[in-house]
């Protein structure tokens, strides 16, 4: 069959409602808890766990969790209170910028970007940019965009030791609000919910220990534009769907395709289907209106993007085995 670009269409209420079983059964059979958390962050993944969720476990049994800190945008709390609002289910608001100040991500952080722009201070924002997939083939050559005050932009290139560093103080953030959704979820006989779609979850871009971990992830096998359409049937709010794919981590605004993916969602899900379903480059790159040597290195990055971050989807390592918990995971996962 031949690639078209409305392969990724689905009968999105049968799909919403089969995914709700199986969350009813994962939240309560298997993993015995009364309802769940959701970290919502004002984009439109959270906003679609919070609401299948709901349409599973009914609303008196779903928590939205809103966890801003200094570098957040008004906007996401704003949102994430909007889509509480328009699904009739409690939320709590948290900063967690007092326990980041402690942790010393933001001291780390500054750190690194003093050492690129000595002449930087506070009021300077910033943020890591990767070059595009479309333009060029990518290397690994990070980039740290900052903008003065007064509006100005200057980019320099990150070596490894700022690039790991700047990234391992901001993956604070992620595993401050995975432990703050953890004892919500505790405190109650809640599970907690991951929220990445399929292009998150298939090329590694989440933190390990942090929102990478969860009880259970009922979006991972869905493209980010079938995300969207359930989340539209679902009654998610229209700025929250219409809303641009950003990380929400750095001070200046970044979205996702310049930190991680390289081309904007809308490609990335049609490359992606096509680099998993066996079709040629030069195929999707006719219905994309793209050259296929551009679709080309999108398959060569999704690739190695598996490779490279395939220690992210391992659980913890063992020397030995332990075949009395590995039965009981069986008899678990049977349940299913």
């Amino acid at each position: 069959m031949p690639f078209q670009k409305n392969v990724l269409t689905l009968d999105v209420m049968k799909e919403a409602h089969r995914i709700a079983g199986r969350i009813q059964t994962q939240v309560q059979q298997v993993l015995h808890r009364r309802g769940a958390v959701v970290a919502v962050s004002g984009g439109l993944d959270s906003a679609a766990c919070a609401a299948l969720c709901t349409l599973a476990l009914g609303k008196d049994r779903v928590q939205a969790l809103l966890l801003p800190e200094r570098h957040s945008s008004p906007e996401s709390t704003a949102l994430g209170l909007e889509l509480a609002g328009a699904l009739g289910i409690e939320a709590v608001t948290k900063d967690i910028t007092p326990i980041l100040e402690q942790a010393g991500c933001y001291r780390a952080q500054t750190e690194v970007v003093q050492s690129l722009f000595p002449e930087s201070d506070a009021r300077w924002t910033y943020k890591i940019s990767m070059p595009s997939l479309i333009d060029q083939d990518r290397l690994n050559v990070p980039r740290l965009t900052v903008q003065k005050p007064g509006g100005e932009t200057m980019s320099a290139r990150l070596g490894r030791d700022g690039y790991l560093k700047l990234v391992a103080a901001t993956n604070f953030k992620q595993r401050i609000r995975t432990m703050e959704a953890y004892f919500y979820a505790d405190s109650r006989n809640f599970a907690v919910c991951g929220t990445p779609n399929r292009l998150e979850y298939d090329q590694g871009f989440f933190v390990k220990g942090g929102d990478g971990l969860a009880d259970f992830k009922p979006i991972a096998h869905l493209y980010k534009t079938q995300v969207r359409a359930i989340a539209a049937a679902l009654g998610v709010p229209r700025a929250i769907i219409e809303r641009t794919p950003t990380t929400d981590t750095f001070p200046l605004s970044q979205g996702q395709d310049e930190f991680y993916f390289g081309v904007p969602h809308d490609v990335m899900d049609l490359a992606l289907y096509g680099c998993n379903n066996g079709y040629q480059a030069s195929e999707v790159a006719a219905a994309l209106e793209l050259d296929p040597e551009i679709v080309e290195r999108i398959y060569r990055d999704i690739v190695g993007k598996r490779r490279t971050t395939l220690p992210l989807h391992l659980p913890a390592l063992l020397a030995g085995d332990v075949p009395e918990i590995d039965r009981l995971k069986e008899q678990a996962l049977c349940v299913e």
